[in-house]
C-alpha cells in the first residue's frame, strides 16, 4: 500500500561551527530531518586556535570531527560540501559541485573571516588565526623565524628576523602578543646557540586609542602593563598604512619584521550575499528578534552572519551568542515553525595575556590578574567538546603552567 504518512520537516543548516552545531544537536532526535552541512569537515574551537598558532596545542586538541559530535543524532545527516548559493524561490541551498539541498526551513550560520579593510592583498603576508592552516603557517613562519636567524650572520637581517608585529589589540591581538613574548623569553630559552631568543622585539599595533575596546578602561589599562611586563611593545593609535614581506609601514614610522599577525577585526563570511544583499558594513545580515531573516521567514541566521540587536545596540561576534542562539533556535524548531523572541544573556567576556594574567567582566564584576586567568581556564576548558580533549588540555595547560613547555613546537 502506498505510504500516506505526511513527510518530514527538512531543516537545512550551513556551518558547523558554534551556532550550526548547537542547532543541530538541539535537533538531535526531534521529528524532523536536519541536514548539517560545512566545507570542512570538523567543529573547530576558534577561541584557542592562537594556542596552535604558538605552539602550546596541537591542533587535534581544539577540532573535533562534527560526524563524532553528532553521530547519536540519527535524524542529523552531515554532509562535507561547499555552499555556493541558495535559491530562495525553489527553497534550495546551491552546493558548489553542482548538487543542491532542498529545505522547508533554512538555517545560515557561516560565521566569520577576518576583515583586511580593503587591503586583501595583505592576507598571505598577515595571515590571520581563524583555521587550522592558517594557524600551522603562524606556527611555521614564528618558528622559521628564530631558526633563520640562528643562521644568520646578518645583525640587521637577524633584528628583523626577530621583530614580530601583531595587528589588532582586541582580545585576539592580545593573547596572540601575550603568547608569542612568553614563547621567545621563556619556552625558547637556552635552544640556541648564536641568539638569544628572549632578545625577540614584539610589537602589538592597535589603530585606537586603547586596548580591548570592549572591556572598561581598568582592565584596558591593566592589559596594556602585562603585556609591557611581557616584554610587548604597545602602540596605540597607529594606523597600519602597508604590509609587506619585509615589514609594516605604519604613520610616519617603519617596522622591518619578518613575522607579520593579522588579528584587527572580523566581517560576515558568505551568507549574506546568497540572500540578495546585506546590512551592514561587517556584511551581517539583520534578523527578527526571533532570529528569521527579514522578509523571509523560512530562512534564519544566527552567530556572527546575523545582526540581531538587543537594547538597541547589535550583540557582539562571541562564541557564546552564537552557542546561546542555536541552541534556542534548535529547541524553538523542534515543535513549531515560527521561533518565539531569542534573550542573550551575557556570561561576561575574559581576555587573556599570559601565565597568570588576565581580565573577566561580567555587568559591574572586574577581574584581573590571577583568579581572572583561572576563570578563563576553567571556562575554555568547560566549553571543549569531549572529556577526552578536556583532559588533555587540562594537563597540557597545568604542566605548561609550571615548565612553559610547548609540545607542539613543529614546523610542517
Amino acid at each position: 500500500m502506498p505510504d500516506h504518512s505526511p513527510r518530514r520537516r527538512r531543516i537545512v543548516i550551513v556551518g558547523g561551527g558554534f551556532g550550526g552545531l548547537a542547532c543541530a544537536r538541539a535537533l538531535a532526535g526531534a521529528e524532523v530531518d536536519v541536514t548539517l552541512v560545512d566545507r570542512r569537515n570538523h567543529h573547530l574551537f576558534q577561541p584557542l586556535l592562537y594556542q596552535v598558532s604558538t605552539a602550546a596545542l596541537s591542533p587535534a586538541d581544539i577540532a573535533v570531527p562534527i560526524r563524532r559530535v553528532l553521530s547519536r543524532a540519527k535524524n542529523v545527516e552531515v554532509l562535507l560540501a561547499e555552499v555556493a548559493g541558495v535559491d530562495v524561490a525553489e527553497k534550495r541551498v546551491r552546493l558548489a559541485d553542482g548538487g543542491a539541498l532542498p529545505y522547508d526551513q533554512l538555517v545560515l550560520a557561516t560565521g566569520s573571516v577576518y576583515n583586511y579593510f580593503g587591503h586583501s592583498d595583505w592576507a598571505e603576508t598577515a595571515p590571520a588565526p581563524k583555521t587550522l592552516a592558517s594557524a600551522r603557517t603562524i606556527r611555521a613562519r614564528l618558528l622559521r623565524a628564530f631558526e633563520d636567524a640562528e643562521r644568520s650572520d646578518d645583525p640587521d637581517e637577524r633584528r628583523r628576523l626577530l621583530t614580530f608585529v601583531v595587528v589588532g589589540g582586541g582580545p585576539t591581538g592580545v593573547e596572540m602578543a601575550g603568547t608569542v613574548a612568553e614563547l621567545a623569553r621563556h619556552t625558547l630559552s637556552g635552544d640556541f646557540r648564536r641568539i638569544d631568543p628572549a632578545q625577540a622585539r614584539v610589537v602589538l599595533v592597535e589603530a585606537g586609542p586603547k586596548l580591548l575596546a570592549a572591556f572598561p578602561e581598568e582592565l584596558a589599562r591593566y592589559a596594556a602593563r602585562a603585556l609591557e611586563r611581557l616584554g610587548v611593545e604597545v602602540r596605540l593609535g597607529c594606523g597600519v598604512e602597508a604590509i609587506d614581506e619585509a615589514g609594516v609601514q605604519l604613520h610616519g614610522e617603519r617596522l622591518p619584521a619578518a613575522t607579520v599577525i593579522w588579528g584587527a577585526g572580523t566581517r560576515a563570511a558568505d551568507g549574506a550575499n546568497w540572500l540578495g544583499g546585506t546590512e551592514d558594513r561587517g556584511g551581517r545580515i539583520r534578523v527578527a528578534a526571533n532570529m528569521a531573516v527579514e522578509k523571509q521567514e523560512d530562512i534564519f541566521a544566527l552567530g556572527d552572519v546575523a545582526l540581531l540587536e538587543q537594547d538597541g545596540a547589535p550583540l557582539p561576534g562571541l562564541a557564546q551568542v552564537a552557542q546561546q542562539q542555536g541552541r534556542f533556535l534548535g529547541k524553538e524548531l523542534r515543535t513549531r515553525a515560527v521561533p518565539r523572541a531569542f534573550r542573550y544573556r551575557s556570561k561576561g567576556d575574559t581576555a587573556v595575556i599570559g601565565r597568570h594574567a588576565a581580565v573577566y567582566t561580567w555587568g559591574k564584576w572586574r577581574l584581573k590578574g590571577l583568579p581572572a586567568w583561572l576563570l578563563w581556564a576553567l571556562v575554555h576548558v568547560y566549553l571543549l567538546i569531549g572529556f577526552e580533549r578536556r583532559t588533555l588540555v587540562m594537563i597540557q595547560w597545568a604542566w605548561r603552567y609550571l615548565t612553559f613547555e610547548r609540545g607542539a613546537r613543529l614546523i610542517d
